[in-house]
């Protein structure tokens, strides 16, 4: 057999024994606090039409895809993101509902990327999806329940950075800029890049006073002191309207009691085009990636014929278990590892009794003959 059969592509990894133990357990824990905020199961097809993932929508960008073609001819493509998949499916089966819904997942995504840097090209993701609620609530809701199931799953060293799409968009409508510009600025901005966003807003002729504001984003995060500096930078409602949400956002994950784990970072955009609102990320000591991440994307069911709003986040549970690991040894409850009896010839029957009744009590156990045990 050629050697080379043995190994994985490049971007893609084997999980197995203990370390998939570990995973799995996170996995369970996340998945029970999901259901316990009244989420429903769903599962959505590993590959879909091209279409669902379009530039259009805002998704992953087509050089970052997997793609194939069916008998028919058509374009299919491994999902990169769980979020165009479920408000497709919302479009689908709910069209007519007007009650909010609410969705949880797992699953693997396939990034196609070849500027790799460590990052896998197959992660596996949870998250959930509330749809037909715009409230403030709602988004309070969604991070709440993120920064409980990262407890749950054993994380404690962590920060939920919150920003939100539409102060940006209002400084850019404010500035006239055009859409081409806007996405070109939103890369440097969310890069904390402070010379090419200069130097981009200089070649568009943007005067003195609307550069100096715009850098100024990048310096607007912290505690709930970087919402007065924001919403002293700007002069349009739009802008004024999102830092507002912000603050009563803030409220609300006071109630929750989960607010020492939140700061604010209004210069935190995202590639996702179909973002239109508050957005979070999750970042852990030791990962140099966010571990979970997500937003309002009020617009997106529309692309699939259902006009309603929707917020949604996902973890990536392989960076959060890289965050487990650098923080301490993640929670693997005794009912994961199994027990092992081991047996000879003279005591199979015995043994084998004991292994039955401990199964029947829910106990995972092993069989092994005593001579492996002596090897």
């Amino acid at each position: 057999m050629d050697k080379k059969l043995v190994h994985t592509p490049e971007g893609v990894r084997d999980i197995y024994g203990r370390e998939y133990s570990k995973k799995l357990a996170a996995e369970k824990q996340i998945h029970k606090q999901l259901n316990l905020y009244g989420y429903e199961d769903i599962q959505t097809p590993t590959f879909e039409f091209f279409d669902v993932f379009s530039n259009e929508i805002g998704t992953t960008p087509s050089r970052e895809l997997y793609k194939f073609f069916d008998k028919e001819g058509n374009t299919l493509v491994l999902r990169p993101d769980f979020t165009p998949s479920m408000a497709r499916c919302a479009a689908k089966y709910f069209m007519d509902e007007d009650v909010p819904i609410r969705f949880c997942y797992h699953g693997n995504t396939f990034t196609n990327t070849g500027n790799l840097q460590g990052k896998l090209k197959e992660v596996t993701q949870m998250g959930a999806e509330l749809m037909g609620d715009d409230s403030i609530e709602a988004d309070g809701e969604m991070i709440a329940m993120m920064i409980e199931s990262l407890l749950a799953a054993g994380l404690t060293e962590f920060q939920v950075s919150i920003g939100e799409v539409e102060y940006f968009r209002g400084l850019c409508r404010q500035a006239g800029l055009s859409e081409e510009t806007e996405y070109e600025l939103r890369d440097y901005i969310s890069g904390k890049n402070i010379f090419g966003a200069q130097e981009l807003l200089s070649e568009k002729g943007i005067d003195k006073d609307t550069c100096d504001m715009f850098l100024q984003i990048t310096e607007c995060y912290g505690n709930t002191d970087a919402l007065d500096k924001a919403e002293s930078l700007v002069s349009n409602e739009c802008s004024s309207k999102a830092v507002e949400r912000l603050k009563k956002l803030y409220q609300v994950l006071c109630a929750y009691g989960v607010e020492k784990y939140v700061s604010f970072d209004l210069g935190m955009l995202s590639k996702y085009n179909y973002y239109t609102g508050v957005i979070f990320k999750v970042f852990a000591y030791g990962v140099g990636d966010a571990i979970a991440k997500g937003g309002r994307y009020d617009n997106l069911l529309g692309y699939f014929g259902k006009k309603s709003s929707a917020i949604g986040f996902a973890v990536v549970i392989d960076d959060l278990m890289l965050a487990l690991g650098r923080q301490r040894e993640p929670k693997v409850t005794e009912d994961t590892l199994p027990v092992t009896i081991t047996y000879s010839e003279a005591d199979y029957s015995e043994k084998l009794k004991e292994a039955k009744a401990l199964r029947q009590k829910g106990i995972r156990t092993v069989l092994v003959p005593a001579y492996h045990c002596n090897k």
